[in-house]
């Protein structure tokens, strides 16, 4: 099968690598021609995967035209904030029959709009060509092939278990799920508590304060969803409970080692000033959340915020007594 995964940062390089190991022919499509030609020469990518080696068989381009061309699966691996305005660019170019997958975990800042609406809105296709990917997956644990599993969802059940088979390797484990909406504020809310998260360690807590705020924050991610239309029962599995324990719990996590950092009582400039990804539970993600739980929604909304946890201001405001 012939797949296109455009962006080349860590995530979107782990599953184009996943990809070809599942026996697929698969473009990476990097934004930066150097990095592009670097990854295919080098067969790696330093930048944000470091010390992992790509396959052969894994083509590069900067091209995003030549790597969608033919492709049966297309995959969108940037930032939730970008993806609007990269999409708007390559929908032209989208095969038409193609599955479009997304690979973001996150709202838009100020539409609040998950990943397959906005994909749908942009590109024109029926919901039930797009799929998510969801789950307890953290980019340099699967490229080293650590064994894991996460959730494909779709509208379309047949759609989603197709592609659930299509991106099985002997250390993937995907599941199919029709809950699109549940598994796409799964994987959103979780960041903001992996923020919590990390405050809590950078402020010296105990496991019984991250263990409080994991359980009443998977609770209140269940409230929340279900007021969105979301299934409550998606939110105990891997793209709930399994990506919110990883997350909150992985020095891997982009999210959690922010909140780390912000604990510690360094600003959000200092915070982010020399990080590698996007910490997507950070502000625009907490406005987001904010407005869904409090005018749209109407539940009680998530205790902890990126907003309120840094004041409004930049820097921690919560204190140890």
């Amino acid at each position: 099968m012939r797949m296109a995964v455009l962006g080349a940062g860590a995530w979107g390089t782990a599953f184009a690598k996943l990809l070809v190991d599942a026996g697929h022919d698969v473009a990476l499509c990097a934004r930066d021609a150097a990095l592009a030609a670097s990854i295919g020469r080098e067969r790696r990518n330093p930048r944000y995967l470091p010390g992992v080696v790509l396959p052969s068989a894994l083509r590069t381009t900067a091209d995003p035209a030549e790597a969608v061309a033919a492709a049966d699966v297309v995959l969108l691996a940037v930032p939730a904030q970008h993806l609007r305005a990269s999409l708007t660019g390559w929908a032209p170019l989208l095969p038409p029959e193609a599955a479009l997958v997304s690979l973001a975990k996150g709202i838009e800042l100020g539409t609040c709009k998950r990943m397959s609406e906005v994909i749908t809105e942009v590109s024109g296709r029926p919901l039930a060509q797009v799929a998510v990917v969801s789950g307890p997956n953290l980019a340099p644990e699967i490229a080293a092939e650590h064994p894991a599993a996460s959730v494909v969802a779709c509208v379309d059940s047949d759609r989603a278990a197709w592609l659930q088979t299509a991106f099985q390797t002997p250390y993937f484990r995907p599941y199919s799920n029709t809950d699109i909406v549940g598994c796409e504020l799964g994987g959103a809310v979780k960041n903001v508590i992996a923020l919590a998260a990390g405050m809590a360690e950078g402020m010296g807590f105990g496991d019984n304060t991250k263990a409080s705020l994991l359980t009443r924050g998977l609770a209140e991610m269940a409230r929340l969803g279900a007021a969105l239309g979301a299934e409550p029962g998606t939110f105990a599995g891997l793209a709930g409970l399994g990506d919110l324990v990883a997350t909150c719990g992985s020095p891997l996590s982009r999210n959690r080692v922010l909140g780390e950092r912000l604990g510690r009582g360094e600003t959000l400039a200092e915070a982010v000033a020399d990080s590698r990804g996007t910490a997507e539970g950070c502000r625009p993600a907490g406005r987001c959340w904010r407005s869904l739980s409090g005018s749209e929604c109407r539940c009680r909304s998530p205790r902890v915020w990126c907003g309120s946890a840094t004041g409004g201001s930049g820097r921690g405001r919560w204190s140890r007594r």
